[in-house]
């Protein structure tokens, strides 16, 4: 059975928060014959969303009828920070995120996990520039500004931008073993980091 796996976008989404994760599955899915993942975007309402310096993508749902996932994919972006003040979204997203078996952030998506409250005692990472803005948020959190992922079992935190294809790629290894993350890695010629030491669970 597929894995249903939703991608949030949002207003000034950083591109590859969610372009390289997005890249990630559907690569793996595609080297297995289309049997592993349905993977579907989600923005706030149904119409298009204008990701960072411009770049328009059309959400296949919007919050009110979006499929229930089991993976939930936050990138992040400047546009994290309107978010944090959406009491419907951040609602939607501790309801989601109750019946994940893995919710992920890329960068400053790690914010909104922390002001959902999901953050709670974990450890966690995010973009270099965003880390003081995490703790205030979460000052409970052992934050690791060095690695490029953190596991905490069903949160997973990663860094900014392209860590999150590190993140996804350990992801598929978690899910299908090493073989299959490392044959998505060398179709997409991208140098495997799914070390152990990222993890902390």
């Amino acid at each position: 059975m597929k894995t249903d796996i939703a991608l949030l976008l949002f207003e000034d989404t950083e591109v590859l928060d969610f372009a390289g994760p997005f890249e990630v599955f559907s690569v793996t899915d595609e080297l297995h014959q289309h049997q592993f993942y349905n993977i579907y975007t989600v923005g706030l309402e149904s119409i298009p969303v204008k990701a960072k310096n411009g770049l328009q993508v059309v959400p296949d749902y919007c919050l009110s009828n979006c499929p229930a996932p089991e993976i939930l994919i936050i990138p992040g972006g400047s546009g994290t920070r309107a978010l944090l003040e959406n009491a419907n979204f951040l609602d939607w997203i501790r309801c989601t995120a109750a019946s994940c078996k893995h919710v992920l952030s890329v960068c400053s998506g790690s914010l909104v996990l922390a002001k959902c409250g999901l953050l709670a005692g974990l450890g966690a990472t995010t973009h270099h520039q965003v880390l003081a803005e995490l703790e205030e948020l979460a000052p409970d959190n052992d934050i690791f500004p060095q690695r490029r992922f953190v596991d905490n079992g069903k949160i997973i935190t990663s860094a900014g931008i392209s860590a999150g294809i590190d993140m996804s790629l350990y992801v598929v290894g978690l899910l299908h073993g090493p073989d299959a993350a490392r044959k998505t890695a060398q179709y997409m010629e991208y140098p495997l980091n799914t070390r152990a030491n990222n993890a902390i669970s």
